[in-house]
């Protein structure tokens, strides 16, 4: 989209002070688009930041600071992004995805609070590989506890690769001319051709709202936006063509709001809620009720099962609606 959809007349890069050779590095996310953007742009300004991390490996990553019409020295922090903290409900959710990972899994990690006890959680298990969109504060912790090594993937092995990444500024220093990171393009890194290479490969993301037909909303609720689209579907796809790989949609089974708990598990979204992922894509659904494999269920087990995935408060109206729309 960056190419043919927004198309700026000035492009401001945030990057790294030139190397020896005279490159600069396109930092922890701007690798994933900046070439992209500057294809159409008129002017080019470079901000080199003496505390942006310098990533060493990837795909149209590094950038002559000679292509730049002007550069601005700047030295402060890259803007950090606050941990999120593991709670009961994601920290079981987390337990019930461990017993689907098994040792020697490449791996990709979403943001939030889910994604990051699921992240935690794989220090339990060896021989890790990483090929995902983020790269986030688990994975920094997984390299360093040696539960990544790389080694089994298939496909880019001995080095994690990733195409953007948030996080605290002490995992912006692990990355700084960090040997074992590869940063590539959105292009390359979310084509699920590229995905299906890694072997047991487990894409894990997470959702707002998940209906009885195991349809999942992601990226809007109602007729309001709440993120980009974002990898999903593309993950999805290309772990379960991996060899030996799964999709794990997790998402806690409700909420409360204004006091009152509401489920994520409906008959229906609200008008105006786009599709994330359909659910002829979606294979696992985990909630702290359960991990249940959609995909090899008929319509009506697939309805069973993800009421058994809701919250108790709300399996019996759940189960109400299906018989009364002849779902079960």
């Amino acid at each position: 989209w960056c190419r043919y959809v927004g198309k700026p007349d000035v492009c401001f890069f945030q990057v790294s002070r030139p190397d020896e050779n005279g490159m600069v590095s396109c930092g922890p996310s701007g690798g994933s688009m900046y070439t992209f953007l500057a294809e159409n742009a008129r002017t080019i300004v470079f901000e080199c930041n003496a505390q942006v991390p310098y990533i060493m490996n990837g795909e149209k990553h590094l950038l002559p600071v000679s292509m730049a019409d002007a550069v601005v020295l700047a030295d402060y922090p890259v803007s950090p992004l606050a941990k999120d903290e593991v709670d009961e409900i994601s920290q079981k959710i987390s337990d019930l995805v461990m017993e689907e990972v098994p040792d020697g899994a490449t791996i990709q990690l979403g943001l939030g609070r889910i994604s990051t006890a699921i992240g935690y959680g794989l220090l339990q298990k060896n021989d890790l590989g990483i090929f995902s969109e983020l790269f986030s504060e688990p994975m920094m912790e997984l390299m360093r506890n040696g539960n990544v090594t790389n080694k089994n993937k298939g496909f880019m092995d001995d080095i994690s690769v990733f195409a953007f990444s948030m996080g605290s500024n002490e995992m912006y220093n692990f990355m700084d001319h960090n040997p074992d990171l590869y940063a590539g393009t959105f292009p390359f890194v979310n084509d699920p051709r590229n995905i299906a290479k890694n072997k047991r490969m487990m894409s894990i993301n997470t959702a707002m709202s998940v209906d009885l037909f195991g349809q999942v909303a992601a990226d809007s609720m109602g007729f309001t936006q709440q993120s980009a689209v974002g990898g999903q579907i593309d993950f999805v796809k290309g772990a379960q063509w991996s060899e030996g790989g799964k999709s794990i949609i997790a998402l806690a089974s409700s909420f409360e709001k204004n006091g009152q708990r509401q489920s994520k598990i409906c008959l229906n979204f609200p008008a105006g809620t786009a599709v994330t992922t359909p659910r002829s894509e979606v294979q696992y659904i985990a909630t702290e009720y359960g991990c249940v494999n959609l995909k090899k269920l008929n319509m009506s087990d697939r309805v069973r099962a993800m009421i058994s995935l809701a919250h108790p408060d709300f399996r019996d109206q759940l189960r109400d609606e299906a018989k009364a729309h002849g779902l079960i």
